[in-house]
């Protein structure tokens, strides 16, 4: 079984590195890549449990970038984590993430919802390689006994058109796609069902996108079969995981809940083999 979208405590999972990993050897997982959004401060972690539990781990990321005001998702596998480029990106997207979730908090307060955000936002402010989101606040709200659930939240305050949304700030899908190929990885467009922008993929393959996420625990078989076609017709390859958090209210109950094909993974593997020798040929020119 292969996993290649999960969540730890490092963004918005509810599961550390050794929980995640344990419950995907659980259930079966053989290869699982951590994907955490806008950080890779668990990718050690849940290597070295991966290790002990005889998982191959694959280092990834999810990178939140903004087209039209909408979340872009990009997933970017085989990274180099010790890449400066990447790092410095990465610490500006999480800033982004704090002030965003600030403003949020505002909206709330003023709406006569008072939250402690500095109490939210600690765990990102002792360690600024976690990043925050917008379920931290969702979770706030239950703890705080305003909603009963974090989806009476989004649906409620947090999500897109509601009193408390916050437009994103972010980069653009172009620029993720460098910033992940700069750190020798490979870079795919998460759940692009739930995007509901088909028509942008193309324009996306052709500044460099390397794959789309066809298996996903929110794509039905129509949508598996759609973006398998459109993947083969543009020639690239396909990538796909459960999207575990580790909550019940987001996503599946366990990783491993939706895999990649072995043979998928396999291509996987070989275009990152030449993305990172290509990248070591031009580095040491």
């Amino acid at each position: 079984m292969i996993d290649l979208h999960t969540h730890t405590t490092a963004s918005d999972g509810r599961c550390a590195p050794a929980e995640l990993v344990a419950r995907a050897a659980a259930t079966g997982v053989t290869v699982m890549a951590l994907t955490d959004h806008d950080t890779v401060s668990g990718c050690e972690a849940t290597a070295a449990a991966c290790a002990t539990a005889g998982i191959v781990f694959v280092p990834g990321i999810e990178i939140t970038a903004v087209r039209d005001d909408l979340d872009v998702h990009m997933l970017g596998y085989f990274i180099e984590l010790a890449s400066p480029n990447l790092a410095a990106f990465l610490t500006e997207q999480r800033h982004q993430r704090i002030d965003r979730l600030r403003q949020m908090a505002a909206r709330l307060d003023a709406l006569g919802i008072a939250l402690d955000v500095e109490a939210i936002l600690r765990p990102a402010i002792d360690d600024p390689r976690k990043s925050a989101g917008r379920p931290w606040i969702a979770r706030a709200l239950v703890a705080g006994g305003h909603v009963a659930n974090t989806n009476e939240a989004f649906d409620r305050w947090l999500a897109e058109g509601r009193p408390a949304f916050v437009p994103r700030a972010g980069a653009s899908p172009s620029e993720v796609i460098s910033r992940v190929h700069d750190a020798k990885g490979i870079c795919s467009l998460a759940h692009p069902a739930l995007l509901e922008h088909d028509e942008w993929i193309g324009g996306l393959v052709s500044e460099g996108l390397d794959a789309i996420e066809v298996y996903h625990s929110e794509h039905d078989s129509t949508a598996t079969s759609r973006y398998l076609a459109m993947a083969a017709s543009m020639g690239i390859a396909v990538s796909g995981g459960s999207d575990f958090h580790g909550d019940p209210t987001h996503g599946p109950a366990e990783p491993g809940a939706v895999c990649l094909p072995r043979e998928a993974y396999d291509a996987l593997v070989r275009l990152a083999t030449i993305r990172a020798t290509a990248s070591g040929a031009s580095t040491s020119s």
